[in-house]
Parts: C-alpha cells; sequence; structure tokens
C-alpha cells in the first residue's frame, strides 16, 4: 500500500471514530506500528490530525478571541440566527450563550415580542439594549475574556434559579462521536449546567465547526433537543449527526 493511500484511509478513520489508534490501524492494515506513527507524525507536520499519546486525534479548531470572531460577519451565521429566534414564543424565557451566531439571535428577536432573555455574557445583553419589550436576565460570576461569559460558582449559583424553557448553546466543535466541545474547562462546566436547568437545548453550528473536536466535551449530539446547520451542508456531512439526532434545521 503506498504512503498517499494510507494517509488517506487514516483520515477516513480519523472522521468516521473521531481517533485513530495506531496499533489497531497497524493491525488492520498488517504493518508495522512504527510505520503508521511515522504516517502520523508526517499528517501532523502537514496540519491533518493531533499527535496523542498511542494515535491521533481531529485538529482542535483555534480559539480565536471574541473581539477577533465579532468582527467575523457572515450571511450564514444571521440566517442560523434568524431560524432560531423564529423558534421561540410570546412569554417564554430563553437563554443565550456567548458567542457571535448566538448574538444573531439577540438581534432578530421580533421587536414587538415580550420575552425574558437570560444570559451570562455581557455583550449578548448589550445587544438587547434597544429591545423594546425583551426583559433581560445577566447572571454574574468570573469574567472569561476570551468569550465574554461568566464563569465559576456565582454564575452556576445564579443561573440554578432559572429554568429557561430554550437554551441556545454555543460550541466550537462537533463530532459525531465526541460530541459538541469547546476549548476551556470551566465555560465547558457553566455550559452543561445552563443545559440541565433548561427545558430543551439547541446548537447553532457553522460549517467549519463539523467533525473537529475541542479538548473540553459540552454535551453529546444526542443530549441537544436540535441542531441549527447551514443550507449548504450536504446529506452525507450530516448523515452521522443525523443518525444520533433527527432534529436538525437547515437555515
Amino acid at each position: 500500500m503506498l504512503t498517499t493511500q494510507r494517509k488517506t484511509l487514516i483520515l477516513d478513520i480519523l472522521r468516521r471514530d473521531g481517533q485513530v489508534i495506531a496499533k489497531r490501524v497497524a493491525e488492520d492494515f498488517a504493518l508495522s506500528e512504527d510505520t503508521i506513527r511515522r504516517d502520523l507524525r508526517e499528517m501532523a507536520a502537514e496540519g491533518l490530525l493531533k499527535r496523542v499519546h498511542g494515535g491521533a486525534m481531529p485538529l482542535a479548531p483555534d480559539l480565536r478571541d471574541f473581539t477577533a470572531r465579532r468582527s467575523v460577519s457572515s450571511q450564514i451565521k444571521a440566517r442560523l440566527g434568524a431560524a432560531a429566534a423564529a423558534m421561540v414564543k410570546p412569554g417564554q424565557m430563553i437563554f443565550l450563550d456567548g458567542g457571535t451566531t448566538t448574538a444573531e439571535i439577540a438581534r432578530q428577536l421580533p421587536r414587538d415580542m415580550p420575552l425574558m432573555v437570560a444570559t451570562h455574557s455581557p455583550t449578548i445583553a448589550a445587544e438587547l439594549e434597544h429591545h423594546p419589550t425583551a426583559e433581560v436576565i445577566l447572571t454574574g460570576g468570573r469574567l472569561y475574556k476570551h468569550s465574554m461569559v461568566a464563569t465559576g460558582a456565582a454564575a452556576a449559583a445564579a443561573i440554578s434559579q432559572l429554568r429557561p424553557d430554550l437554551f441556545f448553546l454555543g460550541v466550537t466543535a462537533a463530532h459525531p462521536v465526541h460530541g459538541l466541545s469547546t476549548g476551556d474547562f470551566e465555560e465547558a462546566a457553566i455550559k452543561r449546567h445552563i443545559a440541565r436547568c433548561s427545558a430543551e437545548t439547541h446548537v447553532l453550528l457553522t460549517e467549519e465547526k463539523f467533525d473537529l473536536v475541542s479538548p473540553c466535551p459540552v454535551l453529546g449530539i444526542s443530549e441537544v433537543a436540535g441542531l441549527i446547520v447551514p443550507m449548504e451542508m450536504t446529506a452525507e456531512q450530516l448523515k452521522p449527526y443525523r443518525d444520533l439526532n433527527g432534529a436538525i434545521a437547515a437555515a
């Protein structure tokens, strides 16, 4: 088997399983483990995967700070935000996670709809400054400046007093095996806590977040009520996720 063929098959395994175990791949290919490890080292150097003890994992997305992410505006995020906003009913309490995509939800909530919006993100709260009928609850806590959200015990205690009808979750990566994940341990813990306090959790995902794994797990794909994804994604791309969660809305 040619080196290029091996590497293609290794990438297929990585996309399918979310990890590559060098010993298992060597047995499947009837090759030495040293050969597979060399392939993995080369692929890591080429930026195709991340080497870990005993094998490899998908590359985690870069953790760009909030200001950098806010400068990247896209029609796709606006569509996802509009689809999420359309799910909200008058009189409901919704919880908006921090992030540039969830900010689009705040911007597109109907101006005449009475509702309560809870958030642990001061930037999300600021988006609702001029919404005439939205009551805003901003929970406190230790500010994680990278994502501009409150984390820690104080944030968790305040969130425990709320029972949102809908939680719109933001993550940095989604994978059919490893689920939804983000880059910070404390932020991941707060996201899980909000989901536990909410009746339903929906996650907005842009295409570049699929088939990747960030260091800190949040929830499994099957643990959320639904996914809101770009309409440009193909049925083949979404099949592993649809098998786990049939409630996928394209926007």
